[in-house]
């Protein structure tokens, strides 16, 4: 069986839902949400008892845009640095992680370890 995009989509949402069910982020311990593009990364603390998000961070955004490509490990690095120190001078030190329905490798590892490295407990 090979596996196209359409289905490849799908089951990356359906992992994401499972594991939804069980990380929830609480005003004490927000959720370090991640999701990645082909071409972008992006990371958000969300506290989900109230719906918020506290920080974020994207290659999205103009700093970290025009440093070359926004699509590998180098670019998720400064991506988790850069949410993680963000979390940091709001007073956030620990996170549950959401990879997204992702797998933890490559970027999406990446940006955790760089996280962690700045300060932030998951």
């Amino acid at each position: 069986m090979s596996i196209n995009k359409v289905n490849s989509h799908a089951l990356r949402i359906k992992r994401h839902k499972r594991v939804r069910r069980i990380v929830v982020g609480t005003t004490v311990r927000p959720r370090l949400a991640v999701f990645r593009s082909n071409k972008h990364i992006v990371a958000q603390i969300v506290d989900d008892s109230t719906g918020s998000t506290i920080a974020s961070a994207s290659t999205l955004e103009a700093d970290l845009r025009g440093g070359g490509a926004t699509g590998n490990i180098a670019a998720a690095v400064k991506v988790g640095e850069l949410v993680a120190q963000r979390a940091v001078q709001k007073g956030i030190k620990a996170v549950v992680f959401d990879r997204g329905g992702f797998q933890y490798h490559g970027r999406v590892a990446a940006l955790a370890d760089a996280a962690r490295s700045k300060g932030l407990e998951f």
